[in-house]
């Protein structure tokens, strides 16, 4: 499933096109995606215009005057800018069409992904309890030690819950945890205040890092341009189950948590 990063490097591929933009018209080719498209988007989106592009965790927002529409990749959907007219294709189920003459296409073979207007009662429950952004300054160390004082649940489980911080999905909590030399599996709540901030700082840098080089390549994931995202490159753990760790190298673990494999150098990570 797209991360934190992949949505961002969407959110900045098609902001450009889209902002100040008025929408013509909205072609929906097939309204059964994760909740059913409602019959009243057309009426919500014709003839109002852009005005801004956000993200909030994992959900891109594209803002308009008299509201929001929220707009979910799923696990395997894209987004593009393509001139209006292109032929679409069997998963093409979505093209936001601009006065540009260019439109915001929405292709989705899973079906998994989704398009909500804001004021939706499913819209409104997904974005009720989100935890602050990873990359804003309302997520600092001492927000972080205080919540992490009250869990015994893994860490790793921790820093992926939406609650606590949103968007750091398996692959970048993974990541993190080894940059900050801490287990996956220790309880939240027996890690120093020390290593705590440290992990805040990994966090960042590894999100940070993961956006400038346009997210993880996943195999159903296209940067806007319809290019890979490059960050695998410098994975060091997650998907590296016994292979040497770069750094000390010796065997890279795999273990499950939560349902969700895990990988971590025990040697590296206590």
């Amino acid at each position: 499933m797209p991360e934190l990063p992949e949505v961002e490097t969407a959110r900045r591929g098609v902001k450009p096109y889209l902002e100040n933009q008025t929408v013509k018209q909205l072609v929906i080719r097939n309204r059964k995606l994760r909740w059913p498209i409602e019959p009243e988007l057309e009426t919500h989106l014709s003839g109002q215009i852009i005005q801004s592009v956000t993200r909030r965790a994992k959900y891109l927002q594209i803002n308009f005057k008299h509201g929001q529409l929220l707009v979910h990749l799923g696990m395997s959907g894209q987004l593009r800018i393509l001139p209006v007219g292109t032929e679409p294709g069997k998963h093409d189920h979505v093209d936001l069409i601009l006065n540009s003459h260019k439109m915001l296409r929405f292709t989705d073979p899973r079906r998994f992904g989704f398009w909500l207007w804001g004021d939706q009662e499913m819209a409104q429950k997904l974005l009720a309890k989100l935890g602050p952004e990873p990359l804003s300054d309302n997520f600092e160390p001492d927000y972080f030690v205080a919540v992490c004082k009250r869990r015994k649940a893994s860490i790793k489980q921790v820093i992926m819950d939406n609650k606590v911080v949103v968007g750091v999905g398996n692959i970048y909590a993974a990541e993190s945890l080894f940059r900050a030399g801490i287990s996956p599996v220790r309880s939240a709540n027996r890690i120093s205040a020390k290593r705590l901030k440290l992990l805040v700082d990994s966090i960042k840098e590894v999100l940070q890092q993961a956006i400038a080089q346009g997210g993880t390549t996943l195999k159903d994931f296209l940067q806007s341009d319809g290019k890979p995202g490059y960050f695998k490159q410098k994975l060091m753990v997650y998907g590296r189950e016994g292979q040497n760790c770069y750094q000390c190298k010796g065997i890279i673990k795999g273990t499950r948590q939560g349902q969700r494999a895990t990988a971590y150098c025990p040697n590296c990570q206590k």
